[in-house]
């Protein structure tokens, strides 16, 4: 997270970046990028119930899982 971004800033764009690019590309894959697919989406909704809860450590821990997510 660069220093003039928020957690608030940064955690959505997080959740862009792996739901339009990284997902995408691993579903092209085929039947062996499903597992990484799987655990991506729980992530995502991880994030959407820790913004949604105003859970800040959670959304920290998320946040860092889903950076780890590349292509």
């Amino acid at each position: 997270m660069s220093d003039s971004r928020t957690l608030g800033d940064a955690l959505p764009i997080e959740i862009t970046r792996v739901r339009d690019v990284v997902i995408p590309a691993y579903l092209e894959c085929g039947i062996g990028g499903l597992p990484a697919v799987t655990m991506m989406r729980a992530d995502l909704d991880r994030a959407s119930k820790a913004m949604i809860e105003g859970d800040v450590v959670a959304m920290l821990s998320v946040y860092e899982s889903l950076k780890g997510w590349v292509l």
